[in-house]
């Protein structure tokens, strides 16, 4: 189970995000411990009232809890995976709220923990946190018999693809999965040992090495959006310029753009927007199933949230009018027998809590299942238009490649070398794009 934690602020925000339907289809508060309040804001208002009377501004401590991708986790699982980072972190005790999300098929947790002890007024010291999450990490895959991931093993092993909030952002602004993006100018980097070979590895993709204004290095992809490198390689700027230089002899990203807007052809535009939008038509057929799925589920959800409620207070109202009164009640007291009953109801309405539990768990399963079975035609969707968006990168790449008379970047008319008879340039004059 991977495990994400960070000390903050901003309790309202943070109820916010994590009350956030339009990100998750299911969204479930399971907890609220040491609070007077019901609900999440309320709960993490106490929590910022109580901080004020200290000088800690990070009251908070938040934890992701995602466990593997096909792994099916109760609640009670993720609630013993959160009593031991508990004891480990120091935080025993603490008031904390546990919220359940549910997206694409999976279900991951989100716990926090209010740091400021009420009795002393201080803030729970944090230290280490990172190195103490990993070790319980690794012990919950251990415990459950989970794959471990090579990175947690391995940091050299760890994922090159990973990215930023900000860069998957821009992604989905795009269409584009950012993901294999990121990769393909990651494999042009390894292949690469010098400025020229790199920008010839990328415009074989359809991207152009430029010069930033701020942030060095950048890569402007066919449709004009810019990347900066160094983020896109996951390494430092000085890295980057050990290798490329200082970039001085580069156009800058405007100078790019326009290089772009006179090679690329209305034929190549109109061929990417076509490939995006037959995977748009095919993609909103199983979106469309996916909220009728997720409508269908909560009102499942509702319904039996609705039915262990009424099953509770009945079971409350069967319970209380069992109970002796007048002189009967008073000779139960006194002879012991009444503490026997309350014993027995207490029994009863926990084996009732634990059967409710159960109901609810099996219906999340069964759910899942449901949601992971359409997950996978959606991942199998968006594998194939990463296939065939990397394919038509190489085509527009060689198209660009022709249309210069060489194979490799492209310079400017001045420091080209002259094609000679047969060359490329003259086999271009035939390149057409036929409709």
């Amino acid at each position: 189970m991977i495990l994400k934690g960070s000390q903050r602020g901003g309790g309202q925000d943070l109820a916010r995000h994590l009350m956030k339907v339009e990100d998750n289809e299911h969204v479930r508060v399971h907890e609220l411990r040491g609070f007077a309040s019901d609900d999440l804001k309320g709960a993490f208002k106490e929590a910022e009232a109580i901080a004020r009377g200290t000088h800690c501004k990070q009251y908070l401590f938040s934890l992701s809890l995602s466990p593997p991708e096909s792994a099916r986790v109760s609640a009670a699982q993720f609630e013993a995976a959160i009593g031991q980072v508990e004891e480990k972190l120091g935080l025993t005790g603490q008031p904390r709220a546990v919220v359940f999300h549910e997206k694409e098929g999976r279900r991951h947790c989100h716990c926090v923990w209010s740091r400021i002890d009420a009795e002393t007024m201080t803030a729970k010291q944090m230290s280490f946190f990172k190195t103490k999450l990993q070790g319980v990490s690794q012990s919950l895959y251990l415990d459950h018999g989970w794959d471990m991931p090579r990175g947690m093993l391995d940091k050299a092993a760890r994922d090159p693809t990973g990215f930023t909030l900000a860069e998957w952002q821009q992604g989905k602004r795009q269409g584009v999965d950012p993901r294999w993006q990121k990769l393909i100018i990651q494999e042009c980097w390894k292949t690469s040992d010098c400025q020229r070979g790199f920008e010839a590895a990328l415009e074989s993709k359809g991207l152009f090495l430029a010069r930033g204004d701020r942030r060095g290095h950048v890569v402007v992809d066919h449709d004009g959006s810019v990347h900066a490198l160094s983020r896109m390689l996951d390494l430092k700027t000085k890295d980057v310029r050990a290798r490329l230089g200082d970039g001085a002899d580069l156009r800058s990203v405007d100078q790019t753009k326009a290089r772009i807007a006179e090679r690329m052809t209305p034929a190549i535009r109109r061929h990417v927007a076509e490939s995006k939008a037959k995977f748009a038509e095919t993609a909103k057929a199983l979106n469309d199933q996916k909220a009728e799925m997720t409508a269908r589920h909560r009102r499942a959800r509702v319904r039996l949230e609705a039915e262990h409620k009424a099953q509770w207070q009945a079971e409350i109202r069967s319970r209380s009018a069992s109970l002796p009164r007048g002189l009967p009640g008073i000779w139960q007291r006194v002879s012991g027998q009444y503490q026997d009953m309350r014993r027995r109801n207490e029994s009863a309405m926990a084996a009732l809590w634990q059967r409710q539990a159960d109901a609810r768990q099996a219906l999340i399963d069964k759910q899942l299942s449901q949601r992971a079975a359409l997950q996978d035609r959606i991942k199998a969707l968006r594998d194939e238009q990463a296939r065939q968006l990397r394919e038509l990168r190489g085509e527009i790449g060689r198209f660009l490649a022709f249309t210069t008379g060489r194979d490799g970047p492209a310079r400017e008319p001045s420091r080209a070398r002259q094609p000679e008879r047969g060359s490329g340039r003259q086999r271009s004059r035939g390149l057409r794009l036929e409709r």
